[in-house]
């Protein structure tokens, strides 16, 4: 029972849905009406975490296939090492996608159930079935769905749209670039084996490495737009400046040297940075 358990975790992709709930939860801070209200607050992370975990899901029952051909997904993931059937990894996907739906609908409002709808069904089927397969752009595109959380935490806790939640969405969408094909530098055999046009089989390392340096300098630049609120001072405007540079630094290493320690290297610190500037915007937004 227990390794059924672990398995269907697996099933949402915990490590990615950790940076979703971390991107919501900076939202719900930066909100503000939920702080006073912390079992609101830790419901709308549940709610959060159920629709992604179900997007994630529905994603790997779809790509069971070409997960079991790539030497990343295949020792790893609980379809292609037949933990779960697709029946029931296809039923728990639906039930917990339904019951976030209905959480953010009946104890928030149904707008932010309508967004968290539209993102599991863009990401599960628009990005899953249509975008990876079709063209390396997949991941610039896709990559609104994994940004959407900041977007629907906000909704849930006012019911209404704000400058705020975007400028996140717009962090997150940009950053996803390049972290994901600093990934696919990695295991381009692999996207190449699983006939996957990700960016480095499609276009090749150097147009790669060009467009990670592009998106790698919007990012930076999207991070100083969080300093028209008023709450983001000479901390948070430190804070970006440097884990900005320390980005751009490690992409412009591992474009000199194009060794696999490097590439790894700024996909590991990718993760890093999105970590500390959401958590210096919560401090920012706190104190």
């Amino acid at each position: 029972m227990q390794n059924k358990i672990k398995s269907y975790f697996a099933l949402t992709k915990p490590t990615i849905m950790l940076l979703v709930v971390v991107t919501g939860s900076t939202a719900l801070v930066l909100e503000g009406s939920l702080l006073s209200h912390p079992f609101k607050f830790l419901l709308v992370v549940f709610a959060i975490y159920l629709t992604g975990g179900s997007a994630n899901a529905l994603n790997q029952c779809f790509e069971r296939n070409i997960d079991a051909k790539m030497k990343r997904t295949a020792g790893r993931r609980p379809l292609p090492l037949q933990q779960l059937g697709a029946t029931q990894a296809f039923v728990f996907s639906i039930t917990i996608g339904v019951i976030g739906l209905l959480i953010f609908g009946l104890v928030f409002n149904w707008y932010s159930a309508l967004l968290s709808l539209s993102t599991i069904l863009f990401y599960s089927l628009f990005y899953t079935l249509y975008l990876k397969p079709n063209t390396a752009q997949n991941i610039v595109i896709g990559g609104a769905a994994g940004s959407m959380a900041p977007v629907g935490a906000w909704v849930a806790a006012s019911g209404q749209m704000a400058v705020d939640p975007w400028i996140l969405f717009l962090i997150i969408f940009l950053w996803t670039p390049p972290h994901f094909w600093a990934l696919a530098l990695v295991y381009k055999d692999d996207y190449r084996v699983a006939n996957l046009p990700m960016m480095p089989v499609v276009k090749g390392d150097n147009s790669t490495f060009k467009q990670i340096i592009l998106y790698s300098w919007l990012l930076v630049a999207s991070s100083l737009l969080m300093l028209h609120n008023s709450d983001m001072g000479i901390f948070y405007l430190i804070a970006a400046v440097v884990f900005g540079a320390l980005f751009l630094l490690k992409t412009f290493k591992a474009n000199k040297t194009r060794k696999e320690k490097e590439i790894k290297g700024l996909f590991g610190y990718s993760i890093i940075y999105l970590f500390m500037l959401f958590a210096v915007i919560v401090v920012d937004g706190i104190f």
